[in-house]
Formats: C-alpha cells, sequence, structure tokens
C-alpha cells in the first residue's frame, strides 16, 4: 500500500512540474509584441547596450570630478644604499696654497673616499594625493556627447523594437489567415462528404455512373490533401510565432484578435511623415551629432590642460621596526598648478581634424542616402499595397460569386436540375476563388504592415 501511495505521489509531483513548466498566453497582437520585446534576446542585449552608454556617461562625467589617490610603502633595507664622500684631509692643501705655505705648483694628493649612507634601515611613506581636472578640452567635450550618445542606443534599441514588430505582427496574421483558411476547407470537406454520400445513393439506384462518384472521391481526397498540408502549415506558424515571441514550444498561444478586412483598410494611406520617425534616420543624426562634436574634441587639443593639485606625504625612518619610539616621522605637504602646454605633435591633431571632417561627410552622405531608400521604399510599398487591396477587393468578390454559382448549382441538382458533375466543378472553382481570396489578403496585410512601417508608424 506504501509503495502504491509513493508512486502515486510521484506522478502527481511530476504532472505539477510538467503544468508548470507549460504555460497558456492569450494574445492579442499588441500584447504579442510586448511580449517579444520583454523576452527576445535582440531586444534584450540592445536594453543592455542603452544601460553600458549609461555606465559609460557616468564614468565620463568621473573624469571631471575630484580624484583621491592614496599610498603606502615601507622598505626594510638588508644593506644599506652608500655613496662616495671625500675625507676633510683633501682639503688641506688647499688652505697651504692660500696662505703661501706650500708652492703654488704642488699637487695635492687625490682626496680619501669614504663610504657613507645617508638612508636608515627601516623607512616608510603614506601620502595622499588630491587632483581636480580644471580645463582639459576632450573630457568637457565627452560631458556633452552624453546625451547625443545616449540618444543613439535608445534609437538602436527602438530600431531593433520595428525589427521585432514587424516580425510580430506577421506572423500573427499569417496565422489567423491560415486558420480562416482552415475553416473553409473543413466546410468544403463537409460538402463534398455530403454530395459524395448523395451520389453513393443514386448510383445504388442507378441514376448515376460509377464514374460521377470517382470523380467526387478524387476531389475530396485532394482536399482533405489541402487540409492537411494547412494545418501542418498552422502548427508550424504557432512554433515560429512562440520563437519570435521567445517563448518555449510546449507554451500554449491563443490568438485573441479576429481577422477583419475593414480593420486592414482601416487609416492605410496616411501621407504624414517625417524623415525622423524612422529610427534608422534617427540613428545616423546622432552618428553625425557625435562626428561634429569628435570634431570638436580635436579642435579644441590645441589648448591647454589644466588641473589643481594638493598632497599630504608622511615619512617614517629609524633604526628599528615603525613602532620603535626613535623612528623618526617628517611630513611634508603642497599645493600646486599643472598646466600642459601643446607645441607640436608633428601634425597628428591636423590630421585627427580631417579624419573627423571626412567622417562627417560620410554621415551626410548616409543621411542623403537614407532618405532615397526611404522614399524608394515607400512609393514602391505605396503601389504594391493599393494594388493588393484591389486584388482583395476583386478576389472578395469573385469568391462571394462563387459561392452563390455553387448554391444554385447545388440547389438545381437537390431539385433534379442538374448533374452532380456541375456541383463538383462549381465547387472546385469555389475552392480556388477561396483559396485566390486567402492569397490575395495575406498580401494586403503583410503590405499594410510594411508601408506602416515604412512610416514609422507601426504601433
Amino acid at each position: 500500500m506504501m509503495k502504491q501511495l509513493m508512486m502515486l505521489i510521484t506522478v502527481l509531483l511530476f504532472s505539477y512540474t510538467q503544468l508548470k513548466a507549460q504555460q497558456r498566453y492569450e494574445l492579442t497582437v499588441k500584447e504579442a509584441v510586448e511580449l517579444a520585446f520583454k523576452n527576445m534576446t535582440d531586444v534584450k542585449n540592445a536594453q543592455l547596450d542603452y544601460r553600458i552608454q549609461e555606465a559609460k556617461n557616468r564614468e565620463i562625467l568621473g573624469q571631471a570630478l575630484p580624484q583621491l589617490t592614496g599610498n603606502v610603502g615601507a622598505q626594510h633595507y638588508l644593506e644599506l644604499p652608500k655613496i662616495l664622500f671625500p675625507q676633510s684631509d683633501s682639503g688641506i692643501y688647499a688652505v697651504l696654497r692660500r696662505e703661501n705655505l706650500i708652492p703654488p705648483s704642488s699637487k695635492a694628493p687625490p682626496p680619501t673616499m669614504s663610504q657613507i649612507s645617508f638612508q636608515q634601515p627601516w623607512n616608510a611613506t603614506a601620502g595622499i594625493t588630491l587632483q581636480q581636472l580644471l580645463f582639459q578640452p576632450d573630457v568637457f567635450v565627452g560631458l556633452q556627447a552624453r546625451g547625443t550618445a545616449l540618444n543613439l542606443s535608445k534609437e538602436q534599441l527602438e530600431q531593433v523594437k520595428e525589427r521585432v514588430k514587424d516580425s510580430a505582427y506577421k506572423k500573427y496574421y499569417a496565422i489567423l489567415i491560415a486558420e480562416k483558411q482552415l475553416f473553409f476547407l473543413n466546410e468544403g470537406i463537409k460538402r463534398l462528404q455530403k454530395l459524395y454520400y448523395d451520389d453513393s445513393v443514386m448510383f445504388k439506384n442507378g441514376f448515376v455512373e460509377r464514374l460521377d462518384l470517382d470523380k467526387v472521391q478524387v476531389q475530396l481526397t485532394n482536399l482533405q490533401t489541402t487540409r492537411n498540408i494547412v494545418d501542418n502549415s498552422v502548427k508550424l506558424s504557432y512554433a515560429a510565432l512562440k520563437f519570435s515571441l521567445g517563448l518555449s514550444q510546449k507554451d500554449t498561444v491563443v490568438l485573441k484578435d479576429e481577422l477583419s478586412v475593414d480593420k486592414i483598410k482601416e487609416g492605410i494611406l496616411e501621407a504624414n511623415f517625417n524623415y525622423s520617425d524612422r529610427a534608422e534616420y534617427r540613428v545616423l543624426e546622432n552618428v553625425k551629432k557625435l562626428q561634429q562634436l569628435d570634431l570638436k574634441r580635436n579642435k579644441l587639443g590645441y589648448l591647454p590642460t589644466v588641473a589643481a593639485q594638493a598632497n599630504y606625504t608622511v615619512n617614517g625612518m629609524g633604526q628599528k621596526f615603525f613602532t620603535d619610539k626613535n623612528t623618526t616621522w617628517i611630513r611634508s605637504s603642497f599645493i600646486g598648478l599643472n598646466i600642459n602646454i601643446p607645441i607640436f605633435d608633428g601634425f597628428q591633431r591636423k590630421y585627427k581634424i580631417q579624419q573627423s571632417r571626412f567622417n562627417i561627410e560620410k554621415a551626410d552622405n548616409n543621411l542623403d542616402y537614407i532618405r532615397q531608400v526611404i522614399d524608394f521604399e515607400q512609393y514602391a510599398l505605396r503601389e504594391t499595397l493599393t494594388n493588393s487591396l484591389m486584388n482583395l477587393d476583386a478576389q472578395q468578390r469573385n469568391m462571394e460569386l462563387a459561392e452563390r454559382v455553387f448554391n444554385t448549382t447545388k440547389i438545381k441538382f437537390q431539385e433534379g436540375l442538374g448533374s452532380s458533375f456541375e456541383v463538383l466543378q462549381a465547387d472546385a472553382d469555389y475552392q480556388t476563388a477561396q483559396a485566390n481570396y486567402f492569397s490575395s489578403l495575406y498580401n494586403a496585410i503583410v503590405a499594410k504592415i510594411s508601408y506602416q512601417r515604412s512610416l514609422g508608424k507601426l504601433q
């Protein structure tokens, strides 16, 4: 009994762990986008890049704040360093010559040299230095560039989000369309199954040929095959959506939005546009601003660097360790001003300025190019969207017409005024019209999403 109880507890714990590992998400398209922003690695890394830039900005600010450093050192000489020092007898001859007690031409013998040390066996040093930067061009230009650099990281984050948003939108709506198509395919299978049943009864009664029954069976099999392909496509689309949202493949995703043609056409061709609406353009604008600040930094490099400094030092010297009461402690302190004046650097600064100017020209070229790309992209996508919407309207009318033809043909068949072949042909035309409609619907949605992104208005 105990063994069975333990097995039951183990099964329950395993089931609970599995259920906990699997999560269910019911999402609108905007909720899907927010979930992608939260989970996707590209977005996480872009957010970390923004925080890294914030830390760099604080690092640059730290260069303009007071710098306080301390140093402590101790030495014990096992053998004292010494210098040669002449003894006092070498000066006697100079005195004798000055007093004319010896001939001036007499030469004094070489002085006797002795080894003398000015060091104590034990030495210690402790000091603290305070330095305040008063003026340094590259640091102060760096302080001015902090906001621009942070904006650059922010716009790069927005650029990544735009890509993630575009992918999430397209995958979300692709599933809605595939599920709608799957619904129509299942309805078509039901129709053909009903037609096959009716033909079977009529075949038994001798009103139709075996050929008519086989034709229905062929078309039914083809439609079931198409249904299986679309069903598999829906499963793969869900897997792709989970991947683009950063979810586990074990999780369950339910789409809450409904597919509406009117919503697709709503507010489509907005003409109000500014290049700065595009994250890519804002990124290049910030790059240009940084290049301009780099030029300013190099120009200011000809100016001197000024810093104030203060120091306080204590030196300890003695025959024994520093705890000995006979240790001598000598204190010193100073305040000062350091001015470094660049005089000649081999024209390095001149050519750095040239490089900065060339980089600004490159930034201008990139801005001109991205404007051309955006203009072309918007023109092409606007035309694509317009044509897609026209095709969608045409295919919708065609599908409705095919449905009416099928219903009329079916009624005639039921009343004995038509053949099953006519019903089968009308059903095939109806299925073709449906397939064309869903294809044009997908193209219209993709075109709208792409066009809105080109306007920087994909919400």
